[in-house]
């Protein structure tokens, strides 16, 4: 997630929301990569996130681990991180419902 300023609290931190946003997105598009067209009406159905640490003003990235691939739903981990550094700043459980197959 490329850093912009609307996504900064005051104090320069990224904030809570635009951090739930880039997990969400992440698990979404992991889940595509896996099951291609057939994972595109895939939606969200809980997202659970910790904060760990204050991140940093400058781009995100999430790694992003498919936990469970069924056939009514997905479940994903997203670890977020700012760029450049090593600790966690936040971490993700995500389920997906999925469409039926047809």
């Amino acid at each position: 997630m490329r850093h912009h300023e609307r996504m900064l609290r005051p104090g320069g931190t990224v904030s809570g929301p635009a951090m739930f946003g880039l997990a969400d997105f992440s698990v979404y598009v992991a889940i595509i990569a896996a099951l291609g067209e057939a994972g595109i009406d895939a939606v969200t159905t809980n997202l659970s996130i910790n904060f760990l640490t204050r991140p940093e003003a400058r781009d995100m990235l999430a790694s992003v681990t498919l936990i469970r691939l069924g056939r009514r739903l997905a479940v994903g981990e997203a670890r977020l991180y700012s760029d450049g550094k090593d600790d966690m700043v936040a971490h993700a459980i995500a389920t997906y419902a999925l469409p039926p197959s047809g």
